[in-house]
This record gives structure tokens, C-alpha cells and sequence, in this order.
């Protein structure tokens, strides 16, 4: 069998596969046994045999599509992940194929170009100045794309890292690094502390007020304490908007007091980013142009297949410390009419990811983006208005993103086994996060098909889940 007739069986299907999803046939997740599942697929017996291709390839296909977690479904309203729009598919598929690893310009020239020209984009949403193309010394900013958005934040820590502590990469870290962060912080962030050798002990809680946003009013004291103790801030880490309750922080405050005090603040706005292509929501990330560093997950609000997500840096020149190695194959003097990025990521063997994203945009445009986010946004307080109009049912806070947390009367075990039973019906698909000190049900309102006859689906399957309903 030819490629042609393999990959027009795969793009039939699943393109059988988006009408269905769309429309809410069916489930939403199916969980079968792993055990069972890696039987039903037949897979050793396909490694052995190999020769998975026509007939074959068109039945496993049926069965693989029938096990995944349909995000096109409009009972997805799950995790912070793009209902990715066909076109960004496309790319992950064109990519795949051409396999360029772009890190370098020689490998991938197409790819390379792309990223750059999207790092620009994303620089000027910013506010950011864009890097020249070709590239020049200067200031201006700089950024690259990573595998996700935990390389992206350990990247930026590394730039952090360069910075205040320029003899790290040669002569070990410092002992009295620390790095401030709030709590609500997503847990990437202390990845990235144990990954750098700071430990654990390194990542000290910021003062936040009752909300769980960072509190920069605090911060002076917090400063002092540290000081105090002989430790130096290596960053202070702002959300923009945090993962649980999708609050963002204040963030000219805090990008005041860290200009004041010499500080590098880095803001995490892998979700909540997208907000900057919407004049109406745009406001939430007032003083974000003031930080040093951001990371922007295209693979959420971006509708981009996973994972491309951006760090951006307000001086490129930080980001280019970041990493110091040596590979003689690799680094050296050489005439290239284009930019190697391998210098500013962990990463060598790096995909084509700008790919997916520059056809998602070329094929809405930033302002039809925009008006996704606008209407995620507005879905999710109409949601949370209709789930506190109801009798039992209490909402935690007024979004200020796609996120909504809510909790029916009882326990936080009640809220983890209505959860559970939800899952078992399939029928929606929602997580739970802690808030405030309680558990609450959680909404991402991601999918543009979720609708608010949608909500009312899931409050009357809640309700027929509640002790005494059955």
C-alpha cells in the first residue's frame, strides 16, 4: 500500500471522526482497561508482524479512534488543552513527515523561518520589540518555541539564572538562590527549581491575598526576610492566569516592585496569555510588557495541537545566556542566510512546531482568535451565573478566564466521587482542583461547541448522581 492510500484512509477517518466528536455522539472518554485496550489493538502482535497497512490499518484505526478522549466532543470541559483546529493537525502531519529538526537553520529552513517570524508576532503582542529578521545585535526581544510549556518556564529561569548568576553554568549554582513564587504556581515551576540544583527549599511561597493572587503590597516584607537570611531572588514568579481558579495576578505591581528592587520577574501566562488578542480582555495582563520573561502556550487558547508553547524574553540577550554549551558539529562560525535557535533551548532535535500554529492563524486570522477567547470567557461567567442560580450548587469566584469552579453541598470527597461517577458515564468530562482550601469541580470551557445547553445537561446528570437521587 501506498502512502497516499494509508494517509487518505487516516484523514478519512478521522475527519468521520471531527463530525461525530462535534456533534456529541457518543462519549466523551472511554476507559478501558489498559490491558484490555493493548489486546483489542492487537499491538505485539502488529510489532511482531509489522505489515499494518490497508485493510488492517483502516481496522486499527477504527479501534485506536474509539479509545481516545474526544476534545471536539461538547461535553469536553476538561484540561487546559486546545481543541485543536483542523488545519494546526495538518501541520503536525506535514511536519511528521518532513521531519526537520529546525534547531538549526540547515535542517529545517522553512520551519526555522516560520518560528521566527510567530516568535515576532507573539514579541508584539507583548509589547515586546520583534528581533530583526535577519537577526542583528541590538535590544530587542527574543523567544523560542519548546516541547511544552514546563521546558518553556525552566528555559526562562535558566535566562533568570544566567543573569543573576552568570558563573552557574562553569562553576555550579549558588546556595542562596531562591526563587519567590506564589503557591497557586503550576507545579512545573518547582520542576524547573529541581531540575536547575536549587532544591526544593529554593521555591518560597509569595504573599498572596485571600484569592490566591500574588499580593505585591507584601512583597517588601517578604524581600526583607529573605535578604535577612543572606538568600538572593533569583526570579519572582507571576500567574498570568494561574491553572486552578484561572485568576490572574496583579502584574504592574509586581513588575514595579521588581524594577525597584533589581528583580527578574518571569510571568507564567502558558493559558491566560491568549487574553492579549482581545482589547475587551487584554486588561488582565496590564504590566506584562514590564516583566522579563513569559511563556505563551499556543497549544491552549491557540486551538494548536499539543505542544507549542513560546518563552519570550524582553532582551534576547538574556535568553542567549541561558545556555552555554559547547558541540563542536553544532556550534561554530559558519555563512547561513538564516538563525539556528538550538542555543536558546534544551532542546536538539526540535519539531517544526511554529508550523502548526502559523496555519491555525492563516487560516482564522488573530481577530477570529480573539473572538474565541472573547467567547470562551463569555461562556464561562454565563456558565457560572446559570450553575449559581441553581438549588445546592455554589461557584467559587466570577471567572476571569475559561475557568469555572463550582461545588455542590457536601463534602470534598463528594466532590472527588461525583467526578469519579461522571467519568464512568462519559458522558461529560470536567477535573477538580483545590481552591481556597476546599475541592471544587472545574470547568475549561476550551471546546467552541460547549454550549449552555451543555451546562444544563451536566447540572441535571450532577443532580441525578447526589446522595438520594438514585
Amino acid at each position: 500500500m501506498s502512502f497516499a492510500t494509508d494517509a487518505g484512509s487516516a484523514v478519512e477517518a478521522l475527519a468521520e471522526y471531527l463530525r461525530h466528536s462535534e456533534r456529541g455522539d457518543g462519549a466523551v472518554i472511554c476507559q478501558p482497561p489498559m490491558r484490555d485496550l493493548a489486546e483489542a489493538l492487537g499491538l505485539e502482535r502488529h510489532i511482531a508482524e509489522g505489515r499494518l497497512t490497508g485493510a488492517a490499518f483502516r481496522s486499527f484505526l477504527q479501534r485506536y479512534l474509539a479509545a481516545t478522549t474526544r476534545l471536539h466532543h461538547p461535553g469536553y470541559m476538561a484540561h487546559q488543552v486546545a481543541v485543536p483546529h483542523p488545519m494546526g493537525a495538518v501541520g503536525s502531519l506535514i511536519d511528521g513527515l518532513t521531519n526537520n529538526p529546525m534547531a538549526i537553520y540547515e535542517m529545517g529552513p522553512g520551519a526555522a523561518t516560520i518560528e521566527y517570524v510567530v516568535i515576532n508576532w507573539m514579541l508584539g503582542k507583548v509589547g515586546w520589540t520583534p528581533q530583526p529578521l535577519p537577526p542583528a545585535p541590538g535590544q530587542s526581544g527574543g523567544g523560542v518555541l519548546t516541547h511544552g510549556g514546563s521546558l518553556a518556564n525552566l528555559t526562562a529561569l535558566m535566562a533568570a539564572r544566567g543573569r543573576v548568576d552568570p558563573e552557574a553554568w562553569q562553576e555550579g549554582v549558588r546556595r542562596d538562590l531562591v526563587v519567590l513564587a506564589p503557591a497557586a504556581c503550576h507545579y512545573s515551576i518547582a520542576r524547573a527549581v529541581g531540575i536547575m540544583g536549587l532544591g526544593q527549599r529554593a521555591l518560597r511561597a509569595a504573599p498572596v491575598d485571600a484569592d490566591e493572587r500574588l499580593a505585591p503590597d507584601r512583597l517588601p516584607e517578604a524581600l526583607a526576610r529573605l535578604r535577612d537570611e543572606g538568600r538572593t531572588v533569583l526570579a519572582v514568579v507571576a500567574n498570568g492566569c494561574c491553572t486552578a481558579a484561572g485568576l490572574y495576578d496583579p502584574l504592574r505591581e509586581a513588575a514595579a516592585f521588581c524594577r525597584e528592587n533589581g528583580l527578574w520577574l518571569h510571568v507564567d501566562a502558558a493559558h491566560g496569555a491568549s487574553a492579549l488578542l482581545s482589547d475587551q480582555l487584554r486588561h488582565h495582563l496590564d504590566g506584562l510588557a514590564l516583566a522579563d520573561s513569559m511563556v505563551w502556550d499556543a497549544h491552549k487558547m491557540l486551538r494548536t495541537p499539543t505542544v507549542c508553547a513560546a518563552v519570550l524574553v524582553r532582551d534576547h540577550a538574556d535568553l542567549d545566556r541561558a545556555f552555554q554549551q559547547e558541540a563542536s558539529y553544532l556550534f561554530h562560525d559558519k555563512d547561513q542566510p538564516g538563525f539556528d535557535s538550538i542555543h536558546r533551548t534544551v532542546e536538539c532535535t526540535k519539531a517544526g512546531l511554529g508550523l502548526r500554529l502559523f496555519l491555525v492563524l492563516a487560516a482564522e486570522g488573530e481577530a477570529a482568535l480573539g473572538r474565541y477567547v472573547e467567547q470562551r470567557v463569555a461562556f464561562a461567567r454565563a456558565a457560572a451565573e446559570r450553575i449559581r442560580r441553581e438549588p445546592g450548587f455554589e461557584v467559587a469566584i466570577e471567572p476571569e478566564s475559561n475557568i469555572v469552579c463550582f461545588r455542590t453541598e457536601g463534602s470534598d470527597d463528594l466532590q472527588l466521587e461525583l467526578r469519579r461517577r461522571l467519568l464512568e458515564s462519559g458522558r461529560h468530562y470536567l477535573t477538580t482542583t483545590g481552591f481556597r482550601g476546599r475541592r471544587w469541580l472545574r470547568i475549561t470551557a476550551m471546546n467552541p461547541g460547549t454550549t449552555l445547553e451543555d451546562i444544563e445537561r451536566l447540572l441535571a446528570e450532577l443532580r441525578s448522581l447526589l446522595p438520594g437521587q438514585d
